[in-house]
Order: C-alpha cells, then sequence, then structure tokens
C-alpha cells in the first residue's frame, strides 16, 4: 500500500510537471525511474495514465480522473507532514519559490544569499518563471509575482518598493530620430518589444496621463521572449523599449540607457512573496518571511 501511495505522487508530479525529466529533476532521480515507478502503477491499476511522446507526456482520461481525485488528498498528506515537521521549530528542509523573471530586486543574490547563511539546514529551489499557475497545486512553498496578478485567498508580503514601467532608448538613437513627446507617437518609432512566450501576446505598453491609464500599439520592429536580449538591442540603437525600471537601471547607470516619457509612467504597488494560508507555517517559510521583512528595513 505504502509503495502505491508513493507512486500516486509520482504521478501526480509528473502531471503538473508534464514532463518525466522535470519531475525526475524535482525528486532527484533518474528520468528512468519516473518512468518505471509510472510503468508500474499503470500495471497495477491495470489501465493506461500517460500518452508518451518523443517531446510531451499528456494524461489519458484515466489519468486525468486520477491526478484530480488524488491531488487533494496529496496536498493535506504534505500540509500533515509539514505539520508534524513544524514542531521542531527548527528552519530545515526543501524551500521551493515560483518566481517572477522580472521581480529584479529579488533575484539580485545578496538577500538569498544571506537568508542561506542565516539558515543552514534550508535548500533553497528557485524556479523563474513567467507563467501564471496555482503555486498550491504544482507543489511549491510561495511565489513571488506582482500584487497585482495575486490571488486575494493568499497571504502576502512586500519584497520590493514600488515599481514602474518605463520607456528606454540609447542616447545614440535619440540623437538621430528625436526624443518623443507623447506615447502615441510611438506607433511610427522603432519599438523592441517583450513577450513571455511565442504563443502569448506580446507584454502591453502601458502609460497614464491626468489620472487616465491607456496602452498604446507600438510598431514592434523587434519581438523577443529574452529579456536580456531586448536591453542589449535597445543599448544598441535598435529601437525604443519598455519594462520595469529596475531591469534597465543597469544599463541607465552605465548611460547606454536613457528614460523617455517619464511624466507618463506612473509608480504602482510592486512584488509580494505569497503563500497559502495555513495553521501551522512550515519554519522555513516563516523565516522567508522574516529575513524579507528585516533585509527591506534594513535596505530602507
Amino acid at each position: 500500500m505504502q509503495s502505491d501511495f508513493n507512486a500516486v505522487a509520482v504521478f501526480a508530479l509528473v502531471a503538473q510537471e508534464k514532463s518525466f525529466r522535470a519531475a525526475a529533476d524535482r525528486l532527484g532521480v533518474t528520468r528512468s525511474a519516473v518512468s518505471q515507478t509510472i510503468r508500474k502503477l499503470e500495471e497495477a491499476l491495470g489501465i493506461a495514465l500517460v500518452s508518451r511522446t518523443t517531446r510531451s507526456v499528456a494524461l489519458t482520461e484515466a489519468g486525468a480522473r486520477l491526478y484530480s481525485d488524488a491531488q487533494p488528498a496529496l496536498i493535506e498528506m504534505q500540509a500533515a507532514w509539514e505539520a508534524a515537521a513544524n514542531l521542531t521549530g527548527h528552519p530545515q528542509g526543501r524551500l521551493t519559490l515560483a518566481v517572477s523573471s522580472i521581480a529584479e530586486s529579488f533575484l539580485s543574490g545578496p538577500m538569498l544569499a544571506s537568508f542561506l547563511d542565516a539558515n543552514p539546514d534550508v535548500k533553497l529551489h528557485v524556479t523563474v518563471t513567467d507563467d501564471e499557475f496555482d503555486i498550491v497545486a504544482h507543489g511549491y512553498d510561495a511565489g513571488v509575482r506582482l500584487g497585482e496578478v495575486i490571488a486575494q485567498d493568499m497571504i502576502a508580503v512586500p519584497v520590493s518598493a514600488e515599481q514602474r514601467q518605463i520607456a528606454v532608448a540609447s542616447p545614440a538613437y535619440l540623437k538621430k530620430y528625436g526624443i518623443p513627446s507623447h506615447p502615441s507617437e510611438l506607433a511610427s518609432r522603432r519599438c523592441i518589444g517583450w513577450q513571455i512566450s511565442a504563443h502569448v501576446a506580446p507584454y502591453r505598453w502601458e502609460f497614464a496621463e491626468n489620472g487616465r491609464e491607456f496602452s498604446v500599439t507600438v510598431a514592434d520592429t523587434v519581438t523577443t521572449t529574452d529579456m536580456g536580449l531586448m536591453i542589449k538591442l535597445a543599448v544598441a540603437g535598435a529601437g525604443i523599449s519598455f519594462g520595469m525600471e529596475e531591469s534597465f537601471k543597469p544599463a541607465m547607470a552605465r548611460g547606454e540607457l536613457v528614460p523617455v516619457l517619464e511624466e507618463f509612467c506612473p509608480h504602482f504597488p510592486g512584488f509580494y512573496l505569497y503563500y497559502p494560508s495555513r495553521r501551522n507555517m512550515a519554519p522555513k517559510l516563516r523565516a522567508l518571511v522574516d529575513h524579507l521583512q528585516d533585509y527591506r528595513k534594513q535596505a530602507l
């Protein structure tokens, strides 16, 4: 019975990741070990649970039903395990976070490094992703996102100052083509846009004027899923780019990029660490929350 429960837990991880390799990486085992576990579970049940291809894994009807029925119980079992472990009160174990790629201050390094120094028994796993998903269903302890996209039933702790999106360009580009005076002019300018993936619409260029927010359809001469490439192209004079001010700060400090249209770029609430409300918070997560709050106080 115990081995069957373990196999269902492995199956649930495969269903979440839609990949044997990704599930194996999270478990710290080989891909073949995960595949063998799923095969034995299918043999025990007498029905196929996943459809395998060379590139992806999809659930069969039976697999989808098993995952739907088993996942809530697995979450409860994990919570019970953590509640028992929490009785020690000592931060330990694997702490998994899903963090937005544009949360520059959180991902900069010093804050996380100092957290690990203070909590040597915590093993940190950070997935940098801009996909929106249920962190609880996918087995994460917490996530870091802009406050506006966090579900209201989550506890949210600020981890950054207010943020803003700005338009930037290289001095050479502005000298050659001039400085735009209004966002509406971007429709006729060479622009460099960013998008999460090739299957998602490019990031919107949003501005505000006289208290009214509006978005602009730009002439996206270049669109990329790589933030680093977007910044390099802007520095090289390929056009005007738009994104989080923190992402551009290093290039701006070097004089490689100059902000434009700043009067149309308002500040808004920044990034938050968010996690589900639980009666007994794991010491490892409580330690991270406390460390973040202390770190922010020292930075102010």
